[in-house]
């Protein structure tokens, strides 16, 4: 379903376009009874998930005004070029979101997400979660069927020998520590590379770098493939806190609407594809999700 020459992340602006003359749609809902019986009769929910949702707990997005860490924007670090000229401000960038990540907790939305999932569960239904976030909030938060599309910054990948692990050491090497700071005044660190995240596989110690999708870099193919089996056969799809605008991501919600099913946005704002979709919840996805994820009152107890 999804298209395959967007496979590479990547940010575009001008793909989703709201349709002009004839073409025009109608503006989405904000009917929440109208959604809930939908949603009652729903035996496969997707939910895609963006920044916006780890937003409302106090996580960086690194988008918009202000969205600079240093003098950078992300788009600038984020990427295998960046890593392969200073590795030492790249995993500066990225001890500084693991350590924030530490301090910060699931919010509403998150837990309205998992406390969903375990009783629709055991209704024989199931809620599969299709994240863009790299900071494991759906995990703490309890959900179980989770499809990190990106990777998560508590992850690493050898460059020598390809080992991926979990990693949730604080700080991650002590070269490290007390390094990462974001204020634009900040000079870098320039960690000698030796002296930067080694591997600890026997007889390897090769660089590491985070386990997660840089922009131009390929989304690993068997995660790609499980999203696509989901949103073919999903009944209902929402789509969190997302802006819209990352490939291949950006595609998901719009190809789910063009097969007739109904999908539901939940943001602050509109997105470039929200007229392709049956409801638009506007506000905090903490306050906004919560009660429409709620208890039904057709489900039994």
């Amino acid at each position: 379903m999804i298209v395959r020459q967007f496979t590479c992340r990547a940010v575009l602006f001008a793909h989703l376009r709201k349709p002009g003359g004839r073409q025009a749609m109608a503006r989405p809902s904000s009917d929440l009874a109208a959604f809930r019986e939908i949603f009652s009769k729903a035996k496969n929910i997707a939910i895609i998930t963006g920044a916006g949702v780890s937003a409302e707990s106090g996580v960086p997005t690194f988008r918009g005004a202000g969205g600079y860490w240093r003098k950078w924007e992300a788009q600038e670090l984020a990427t295998p070029e960046a890593f392969a000229r200073n590795p030492s401000r790249v995993w500066e960038f990225y001890h500084y979101r693991r350590e924030v990540m530490l301090t910060k907790d699931p919010n509403p939305a998150h837990l309205a997400i998992a406390e969903c999932e375990e009783r629709l569960s055991k209704q024989g239904r199931k809620v599969t979660v299709i994240t863009q976030n790299i900071d494991e909030l759906h995990h703490r938060a309890g959900s179980k069927n989770i499809l990190e599309i990106h990777g998560s910054l508590f992850k690493t990948r050898c460059m020598t020998c390809g080992h991926e692990a979990a990693n949730y050491k604080s700080p991650i090497c002590a070269a490290l520590e007390g390094k990462g700071a974001p204020d634009p005044d900040t000079r870098d660190a320039e960690i000698q590379v030796q002296n930067l995240p080694r591997c600890e596989q026997t007889g390897c110690h090769g660089l590491l770098r985070p386990a997660v999708v840089w922009f131009g870099e390929t989304l690993d193919a068997d995660i790609l493939t499980r999203a696509e089996k989901v949103l073919d056969s999903c009944d209902l799809c929402l789509v969190v806190g997302t802006s819209s605008v990352v490939y291949p991501a950006a595609m998901f919600a719009p190809q789910v609407a063009v097969r007739g099913v109904p999908v539901a946005e939940f943001n602050m704002e509109n997105t470039p594809a929200t007229m392709r979709f049956k409801f638009h919840f506007h506000g905090p996805c903490g306050t906004t999700l919560p009660p429409a994820l709620a208890r039904h009152e057709t489900e039994q107890e």
